[in-house]
């Protein structure tokens, strides 16, 4: 009986994940799974795409469908949020990576606040707020794209109104404002990307993505930054440590 597109990946998964096949390494081509597992090349196309969409392979016209060299970053939300980070003069990044992304695609400017921004920082309608918005890219690929938002009225004609913000990066100047974030909340959910998001990202036509909303709050409850993040989600392993 011949095996299903998502029987003949689980396969290749397993010998990916044990080690048979390791990261450069050329998956059998369809052909091969054609005559292997008595399938349609139809079908052998399909669980080749499979593992593309899970970030496990990536394939290269004219030449097949290998596995993927890129080590998924692991982002721990505890980590990269501590104030012992950024006051110290770090990136966030570096609770994710050992070397510090090449950050792309800078753009940092004035506008009035979309709907949804402007009720999760408690601005009046037309509010303006600063935007900063950017790619990073780790190993030469694209991983994420982010877009922050913060009033106006308290970080205009500072460091965050540049596009170099200096050491800690935003929240250490807002730290220096006396807007010191001390607690946030994030929203995640997983989602097929438009077309424009597909092309910044460099994504595989079914590669799924991870919508993160990031909202900082200080000690007066006052919410000072909502950040907007996209994630690559076959570029990353999403943890998070709660306690009892």
């Amino acid at each position: 009986m011949p095996e299903t597109a998502r029987q003949i990946a689980d396969d290749l998964r397993a010998r990916i994940e044990s080690g048979e096949l390791t990261p450069g390494d050329r998956l059998p081509g369809e052909p091969s799974l054609v005559r292997t597992y008595g399938v349609a090349k139809m079908t052998a196309n399909q669980a080749l795409k499979i593992l593309v969409s899970e970030g496990l392979a990536v394939a290269r016209a004219g030449s097949g469908t290998y596995v993927r060299e890129f080590r998924p970053i692991r982002r721990v939300a505890n980590d990269r949020l501590a104030k012992s980070r950024w006051s110290a003069g770090q990136s966030i990044w570096s609770a994710d990576v050992a070397q510090r992304p090449l950050v792309t695609d800078v753009q940092v400017y004035e506008t009035e606040a979309p709907h949804q921004v402007s009720r999760c920082l408690n601005l009046e309608p037309g509010a303006a707020v600063i935007v900063r918005s950017r790619k990073f890219v780790v190993e030469d690929r694209p991983v994420q794209t982010a877009t922050s938002y913060l009033p106006a009225e308290l970080v205009r004609g500072t460091a965050i109104a540049q596009e170099d913000t200096g050491p800690g990066g935003s929240y250490a100047r807002l730290a220096e404002l006396g807007a010191e974030p001390v607690r946030f909340s994030e929203e995640l959910r997983a989602r097929m990307p438009s077309d424009d998001e597909r092309t910044a990202l460099g994504l595989t036509s079914g590669t799924p993505v991870v919508e993160i909303c990031r909202i900082a709050y200080t000690a007066e409850d006052r919410p000072v930054e909502v950040n907007q993040m996209l994630l690559d989600a076959g570029s990353y392993v999403l943890e998070y440590r709660l306690s009892s």
